[in-house]
């Protein structure tokens, strides 16, 4: 027993003694060679576990137990490691660092392949909140500004974004990381919707065509990130006013280290109604309201939470052959989000962003239908649907991993449940779905020169309801010719389950595989002096889209129901094609203009497409022309947008050429607004005056056909319009601030 409790004491009197030394604490700053602080750095010691990450300003602190001599490690990502021997003797020690760029620092290239610049962040954000309300024929919606983005068709009876020969749905949109399952407000069909979110709640919003990172998943076409404002600038009260029936107040608290943001709005359309007949609306009421907290945490980290609610009632008459002046509809709507996410500094280099967020959204559509017996008689069907979901993620980032190369990590889940039901007196059918989703993906950007730079990454993902798992390999790399030009690429292939439309409605959902893209692109991009030239050449193919067989003959229009056991997953096809952007900020002081166009070749079979063909939603050309300017002299900020699509395609039942050869007119719009700055009581105030479709051309979205032949021998047609010719609206914006005088003579933010 003596020979065991010897060493014993003697270990526990080592430790003692090791634990009643002094700590030695180590600070200092980090800085580059023109004495510009470094944030981020990794500082440690080697061997041990003890160290720490400059903050924002270039400081560090950190204390350490151990004894002797040890070499003080210093790293960040595009500089030259360093490393020095330090005495830990109990003595606190202060070190003034100053580190050297290497040769092949990441910063000096940047992959931009598929994401277009149209705003003052280089390299980094496509819009700003400025860039969606100034836009004219936008409408303050985010797709409605993206749709005058090259890779874009607008589709006016949809009001979302299609990019590249892709459907809408094939466009993922995140808020800060978060994957949005609910993005765009409802809307009843042949109606345009607009997107659930308010431009002002972001401080940048990235649009990416194709090629984008593997971090992105579950959209074959492009992904959308939106950013929402960290802390609230300042303290003020908002209230705006609109000729279209609408009134909103909104009120934002800043603190010290946090701030909270509240809203509410209500509006009611039938006012406007009377002054400006509709086609097609009779009724649009909505309300709802949001709460932003933001809390900072340490130096570097930020805290979100972000609830909003929104609920609409919708009346209009839908184009239908057999209904003269309409077919009567009726939407009910209400949805439930929030998102909690946060990010932070760890250790070492390494950083984390983290989020989770939950939807509920409840619709209930109402039409009103002849009876089978006889064309005087109506009654309703109803359809309910309801979705709720739960996604999480979670990203961890090392920039400081290698002088040469950085690491990212993440992983991201969903839970998801879907229930529809169709009443039509005396049926009544329900459909149901539950999903659960996991991926992984894993990405790091590596320098090999100051010129070229890659960027390397995969993504895996499984779907409880398909049963399968997929593997999506992704590359980019980029060449700097000089400090104004360089040359990027990207390759990689993309994954989407089906539609929940789909997955509700088959027998058997394992049969089915995910839809796949494969993309291809050649970027170049020229940016001097705020004028951006960018032209980008992809190629995307489709592989595994769903398909299946209509009971009847090929009409879409007829509304067929489809044969559940005919799903399978054959469908393909392909898009091709070039984007240009240009935009410049110089040339005309007080202007800002771009011209975006884009070429598309695309044809697909997917769903009842009996052939390849052009579909419906795509068109051959696209062209956007935006401008603004600002008059000093009149405190006012003028815009224009004259947007042009060729004609888009169409199935014609009459039509014996083919499947999908009918041609509708070119859509064509000219929008104007201005914004005029003025005080109202010594309160800063904006007129906001809009109208879309100046010239009142007569666009055509598509046309319905009758179920039946007439004696003619032809199914009967109505055309899908929009719901008026044009539409004006003045908006009164009333900034209430205390502090800060209002300032008339810079153009509005």
């Amino acid at each position: 027993m003596k020979r065991l409790l010897l060493p014993l004491l003697l270990l526990l009197a080592t430790a003692y003694a090791a634990l009643a030394q002094t700590p030695t604490t180590l600070s200092g700053t980090v800085r580059d060679a023109s004495g510009q602080p470094l944030p981020g750095v990794n500082v440690f010691l080697k061997t041990t576990f003890d160290g720490a990450s400059t903050d924002s300003l270039g400081r560090f602190r950190f204390s350490t137990r151990q004894r002797g001599t040890l070499p003080l490690l210093v790293t960040l990502l595009g500089y030259q490691p360093q490393e020095q021997p330090v005495v830990l003797d109990g003595t606190a020690r202060r070190f003034t660092l100053v580190l050297k760029a290497v040769r092949n620092q990441l910063g000096d290239v940047v992959i931009t392949s598929g994401t277009f610049e149209a705003s003052d962040t280089k390299r980094n954000t496509t819009f700003s909140a400025r860039d969606v309300v100034t836009t004219a024929g936008a409408s303050a919606d985010v797709a409605g500004a993206f749709n005058t983005m090259p890779g874009t068709t607008r589709n006016g009876e949809e009001g979302k974004l299609f990019v590249r020969g892709g459907a809408a749905g094939e466009t993922r949109q995140y808020l800060d990381g978060v994957p949005l399952q609910s993005p765009y407000n409802a809307a009843v069909s042949g109606m345009p919707a607009r997107g659930r979110f308010s431009p002002m709640l972001f401080k940048g919003m990235a649009f990416s065509t194709g090629g984008y990172s593997a971090e992105y998943g579950q959209a074959l076409s492009a992904v959308v990130a939106l950013s929402s404002e960290d802390l609230a600038p300042e303290t003020q009260t908002g209230i705006s006013l609109l000729s279209l029936g609408s009134v909103s107040l909104s009120h934002q608290q800043r603190f010290a280290r946090s701030s909270v943001a509240v809203t509410g709005d209500y509006m009611n359309m039938r006012p406007y109604f009377g002054l400006v007949p509709q086609r097609m609306l009779t009724a649009y009421e909505s309300g709802g309201g949001s709460v932003a907290l933001r809390q900072k945490t340490g130096e570097m980290g930020m805290l979100k939470a972000y609830g909003a609610f929104t609920q609409q009632h919708i009346g209009a008459r839908q184009p239908n052959a057999e209904w003269e002046g309409g077919q009567p509809v009726r939407l009910s709507s209400n949805n439930t989000y929030v998102n909690t996410t946060f990010r932070s500094p760890l250790v070492r280099g390494w950083s984390v962003q983290t989020g989770v967020a939950a939807t509920r959204d409840d619709q209930t559509a109402s039409i009103t239908t002849r009876a089978p017996t006889s064309q005087q008689q109506t009654r309703e069907q109803t359809m309910r649907e309801q979705e709720q979901s739960v996604v999480g993620r979670l990203v961890l980032t090392n920039d400081s991993a290698s002088a040469y190369w950085n690491l990212k990590l993440g992983v991201e889940g969903l839970a998801q449940r879907n229930q529809q039901r169709f009443e039509a007196d005396p049926y009544a059918v329900a459909f149901g779905l539950s999903e659960r989703r996991v991926a992984g993906f894993a990405e790091s950007d590596m320098a090999f020169s100051n010129k070229l730079v890659g960027r390397v990454g995969g993504r895996v993902e499984y779907s409880d309801v398909l049963g399968r798992w997929n593997a999506a390999p992704r590359l980019a790399v980029a060449y700097q010719i000089n400090e104004k030009t360089q040359l990027s690429g990207a390759w990689g292939y993309f994954y989407q389950n089906p539609g929940n439309d789909l997955l509700l409605r088959v027998e058997a959902p394992e049969r089915l595989r995910f839809e796949r893209a494969q993309h291809l692109q050649l970027t170049y991009l020229r940016n001097y002096r705020n004028r951006t030239l960018r032209v980008e050449a992809y190629s995307k193919t489709y592989a595994h889209l769903v398909r299946y067989d209509l009971r009847g003959v090929y009409n879409p229009q007829l509304l067929s129901p489809a044969d559940p056991a005919t799903y399978r997953s054959t469908g393909t096809g392909y898009a091709r094609g070039v984007d240009l952007l240009w935009r410049d900020r110089t040339t005309i002081k007080n202007a800002d203009y771009w011209i975006s166009y884009g070429f598309l070749d695309t044809r697909r079979q997917q769903r009842f497409d009996p052939v390849l063909a052009v579909p419906t939603f795509a068109a051959r050309h696209n062209l956007s022309v935006v401008g603004k300017y600002w008059v000093g002299k009149m405190h006012t900020l003028f815009g224009a947008t004259y947007s042009y699509n060729s004609p888009r395609a169409y199935y014609d039942p009459n039509d014996e050429d083919g499947y999908n050869q009918g041609r509708l007119p070119s859509f064509q719009d000219f929008s104007l607004n201005a914004s005029y700055v003025t005080k109202l009581w010594n309160n800063f105030t904006i007129v906001h005056v809009a109208c879309t479709n100046v010239l009142g051309r007569q666009n055509v979205f598509g046309y319905r056909y009758s179920a039946t032949k007439g004696a003619d021998d032809q199914y009967a047609s109505t055309a899908v319009l929009p719901s008026a010719p044009r539409m004006v609206f003045v908006a009164l914006l009333i900034s209430i601030n205390k502090k800060r005088p209002a300032d008339t003579d810079t153009a509005p933010e």
